[in-house]
């Protein structure tokens, strides 16, 4: 197959161009959420972007935009039939430039590349922040604390609040759909009616996906994945930690976790000031 790359036009993805993404992802075994589409096209529905082969979709990606301050760049897929084209890196700038124009001056760009693109992804400008290994557990009838309830309407602004210091932008709009999502548990450890972390728990194409698992500390860490873990029992259970997070390491060595996968957060311009101490579990390597 011959394609004259010049001619593709980066164009918006539709909602349905949207789902086709996941479901090609689902077929990678990239092991989507069952309801992640939803949340991703309410988030920012002009963030995706791909080519068109006579109204065929070839590929694309999100390029989404955190209120112009932030942009994320994820599920960047190419149709099976259109690999090995030049497609991709064709594909990936204009993304980028894209973004950049959807944004203000100065914005930082993260995105989470798989080892065999991180050199690529230095070339086009991103720069590895920490890396990112991926565990997979068991489900497991365990004892939670006493602090640990489920999260509240009333709850949602200290979630915001709380995310903020942990992810590094304010994302208002994904979280009251991302903390709701269907077949999904969120959690929030409470303690004198302050918040001290919270964690979401939802079906995936296989098993279960804990994302994000933001704590003040390891005690709080672990109470919140006992809980995801529990609502789990035999299931499958996947987390993504920042491997700079010892305390993140170190949870996953008690609790006989299996390493299946792993990648890096890069970003383009300024790293965001986040508390990576916090962090114990990554949202989504799709929109951050």
């Amino acid at each position: 197959m011959k394609i004259n790359l010049e001619q593709l036009e980066l164009k918006k993805l539709g909602r349905d161009d949207l789902r086709t993404l996941v479901n090609w992802a689902k077929k990678e075994g990239w092991n989507p959420g069952i309801n992640d589409f939803e949340v991703f096209w309410k988030t920012d529905q002009d963030g995706y972007y791909g080519f068109y082969l006579e109204n065929e979709l070839m590929g694309g990606g999100a390029i989404v935009s955190y209120n112009q301050v932030f942009g994320f760049m994820g599920l960047f897929i190419v149709d099976s039939k259109f690999r090995g084209l030049g497609i991709g890196k064709r594909l990936w700038y204009l993304r980028r430039d894209t973004l950049l124009k959807r944004l203000r001056n100065g914005a930082t760009i993260g995105m989470d590349g798989v080892v065999e693109m991180q050199d690529f992804y230095e070339k086009g400008g991103f720069k590895i922040a920490y890396r990112e290994e991926r565990f997979k557990g068991i489900g497991q009838e365990v004892t939670v604390s006493k602090a640990i309830s489920k999260i509240e309407t009333e709850d949602f602004e200290k979630v915001v609040d709380f995310d903020l210091h942990c992810f590094g932008y304010e994302r208002k709009e994904f979280l009251k759909n991302w903390i709701t999502i269907p077949n999904s548990k969120s959690f929030k450890y409470s303690e004198s009616d302050n918040l001290r972390g919270y964690a979401v728990i939802r079906k995936v194409d296989s098993g279960f996906k804990i994302g994000p698992l933001f704590a003040d500390g390891y005690e709080v860490a672990e109470e919140l994945y006992k809980a995801c873990i529990n609502s789990a029992v035999g299931k499958n259970v996947y987390l993504d930690i920042p491997v700079i997070n010892k305390d993140a390491v170190n949870l996953m060595k008690k609790y006989n976790t299996e390493y299946t996968f792993e990648c890096a957060r890069m970003y383009y311009g300024d790293f965001p000031k986040i508390a990576v101490n916090k962090v114990f579990g990554v949202t989504t390597f799709e929109l951050g």
